[in-house]
């Protein structure tokens, strides 16, 4: 039987529609991810022996730029005036946390450009640690918070 099931992406047909957002009202929005990205403890050492400003300042810079082409990335995310972006990465025991706080004031919430920005940074530094840890993992890749007003 067709539906949209609950999704707010499809019709009561079952066909795929981006979300019309028109009559809502503008209004200060504010959403924060994380993820994480496991792996050895040696790999977790040698990413910590790094310059700051290295694999670390790489993996945020890509998380920024992630966030800002959300829209392009996911083909039924709107395009919003992102007013700020906020990536953060620490190296841990055995991997490194990410945490990504993405601000604006439109008509619909911004937690697909957080959890673009955690997705694209983790990522980044699986990149640039591959060579050296085959058995990374990606994980729990989630938003912790979504307010307007």
């Amino acid at each position: 039987m067709p539906g949209n099931h609950g999704l707010s992406h499809v019709d009561a047909a079952g066909s795929v529609h981006m979300v019309d957002v028109g009559d809502k009202p503008q209004e200060r929005r504010r959403a924060v991810a994380s993820g994480r990205v496991a792996m050895s403890p040696k790999t977790a050492a040698a990413l910590r022996l790094l310059p700051k400003g290295d694999a670390l300042a790489t993996a945020q810079l890509a998380g920024i730029m992630a966030a800002k082409r959300t829209s392009e990335l996911v083909p039924l995310c709107h395009p919003l005036p992102l007013t700020s972006i906020g990536v953060e990465l620490e190296v841990g025991p055995a991997g490194v946390e990410i945490v990504a706080t993405v601000e604006t004031t439109a008509q619909t919430g911004v937690e697909m450009e957080a959890l673009t920005a955690v997705s694209v940074a983790a990522l980044t530094v699986y990149d640039m640690a591959k060579a050296a840890d085959r058995d990374m993992t990606i994980e729990d890749v989630r938003l912790l918070e979504k307010t307007k007003g």
